[in-house]
């Protein structure tokens, strides 16, 4: 089992504070991006499914849904509302493990691309059922240590309620930072202010840095271009 470091400390108070007016910034200057992001259609059609973080619903992945639809793939949501962890998969992700076997019975293993929780959880599935699982990209996703190491462990237990220092939670971090059995990609900021970067960080596959605060990550067009340079072997 793996035992995470205690030493990792949470972002500055500093970094916590600018996470609002920085991803204010990243709204804003999307409209920027827009023949940037524009591109050609070089996707093979494959089943791709985005997992929003911890309280986020659907809407959140709306701009990279479409990207990547316009990009040639099929961008599914994952249809089960706003992400309140257990309370949302289900204990053992049973009810995300449902939806990928529907949508693998048509169009095949799908890739999971999971923000923040949503790719701690993305991770989790692919152990559990690796032949639902194509692969797996995480976007400042804190699954590579303790949860202390974030400014929003409290939110996350009050939202999920569930603890960090039980057992059956403490097994299932440890399961979700072993070394996948698919292919990963982990994005990952130093200038997160809400969960340490290093933890963000795939010892085991690839990682992509940037630069960006938490909030608002998965609407940056360096992530949606990383995203895009995984999915066509770049």
């Amino acid at each position: 089992m793996t035992v995470f470091a205690e030493s990792i400390r949470p972002p500055s108070k500093l970094l916590w504070a600018a996470e609002l007016p920085r991803a204010a910034w990243t709204v804003m200057n999307l409209p920027r991006h827009k023949t940037l992001l524009r591109g050609e259609q070089t996707g093979d059609g494959r089943p791709v499914m985005l997992l929003p973080g911890l309280m986020q619903g659907e809407r959140a992945f709306f701009p990279l849904q479409r990207f990547l639809r316009k990009r040639g793939y099929q961008a599914h949501s994952w249809g089960l509302g706003r992400n309140f962890g257990a309370r949302t998969t289900g204990a053992q992700a049973e009810q995300l493990i449902r939806r990928l076997e529907a949508i693998a019975a048509t169009d095949g293993p799908a890739t999971l691309i999971g923000v923040s929780l949503g790719g701690m959880i993305a991770r989790l599935v692919a152990h559990r059922r690796p032949d639902l699982v194509r692969e797996v990209i995480t976007i400042s996703s804190p699954f590579a240590g303790s949860g202390k190491a974030t400014n929003v462990w409290r939110f996350f237990e009050w939202f999920t309620g569930e603890r960090l220092d039980d057992p059956a939670v403490a097994a299932r971090s440890a399961e979700i930072a072993a070394p996948l059995p698919v292919p990963s990609t982990a994005i990952w900021s130093q200038s997160d202010g809400l969960v340490a970067g290093e933890i963000c960080r795939d010892s085991h596959g690839r990682s992509i840095e940037i630069s960006s605060s938490h909030l608002g990550v998965q609407i940056r067009a360096d992530v949606f271009l990383a995203v895009a340079g995984v999915l066509e072997g770049r």
